[in-house]
């Protein structure tokens, strides 16, 4: 299976909010504000698009929604990233 545009732009998304994490993170924590678009296009790719793993970055570990579903979170080795729509 090939990814399809969406897909390709969620994965964009994630490599993206892995690059930046990093300047933003507190101990072992991280908060990266997404627009409402895009948190949508990576919610999609994650949860709703039947995305295989192996398209998904390697660093991250696990995700799941979090808040109410208003969240996602990922985690990696050294943190776990809160991505929320402005």
């Amino acid at each position: 299976m090939d990814p399809n545009l969406h897909q390709k732009q969620g994965v964009n998304h994630l490599n993206r909010v892995l690059d930046y994490y990093p300047f933003v993170a507190e101990d072992g924590r991280a908060v990266v504000h997404l627009s409402p678009e895009d948190w949508q296009v990576v919610a999609d790719t994650l949860f709703a698009m039947n995305t295989p793993r192996e398209f998904l970055p390697d660093a991250i570990r696990e995700y799941r929604l979090a808040d109410g579903n208003a969240v996602i979170e990922l985690e990696t080795d050294d943190c776990v990233i809160a991505l929320e729509p402005i």
